[in-house]
């Protein structure tokens, strides 16, 4: 990062344009999570979706980047999970939203872009914490630009969402209709197309 910037851009840190919820967290073991019924928010871990749960702790969008355990991809890049609606996290994942103009979708392409090897630690458990997180150095924007690029990222991550959501609906309807088309329960021989 030692090249000239443009005007109005600045180095940073990570800590500027990050508001971290860790604090929310609420770590549940696999027992507790084998006693639930209806399983229907999704329970994050520090590198994917492991379980639904039968409460939620967080509402809204949000970038989910690994704490420990899997933390960083072969390249040395962070762990990433952008997640929306309610659901649960556990204590194996940082929880973050933006701030200075800097909002969800932004920090997850920054993230996507900027290496983090350097910052993790432990030797058996690779970790990051919120302390080296926090110190990352980063290239920030001028305001008005970080808007209009807010602007064209958005729909596009709406229509992510949106997919997402029809994608869980069609896998609900086939795995409600399969077995019923199956077993004879339902036929569709005089139906025309």
């Amino acid at each position: 990062m030692g090249d000239e910037l443009p005007d109005g851009w600045r180095i940073g840190s990570v800590g500027e344009i990050i508001e971290i919820h860790d604090s929310k967290r609420i770590p549940l073991s696999g027992a507790e999570r084998a006693k639930m019924e209806k399983k229907t928010y999704p329970y994050y871990g520090a590198a994917a979706l492991m379980d639904y749960v039968d409460d939620y702790i967080f509402d809204g969008k949000y970038l989910l980047l690994g704490e420990d355990g899997t933390v960083v991809d072969e390249a040395g890049y962070p762990i990433l999970q952008y997640v929306w609606g309610q659901f649960w996290v556990n204590n194996h994942a940082h929880i973050l939203t933006g701030k200075l103009g800097f909002n969800v979708e932004s920090l997850y392409m920054l993230f996507k872009q900027t290496p983090v090897k350097a910052i993790v630690t432990g030797a058996v458990q690779p970790k990051i914490s919120q302390t080296n997180l926090r110190s990352i150095q980063v290239v920030i924007p001028p305001p008005k630009l970080l808007t209009d690029y807010n602007s064209q990222i958005e729909p596009l991550f709406a229509l992510l969402r949106t997919n997402e959501e029809t994608n869980k609906s069609l896998t609900a309807l086939r795995d409600t209709l399969l077995p019923k088309l199956m077993s004879g329960e339902l036929d569709v021989s005089n139906i025309q197309l």
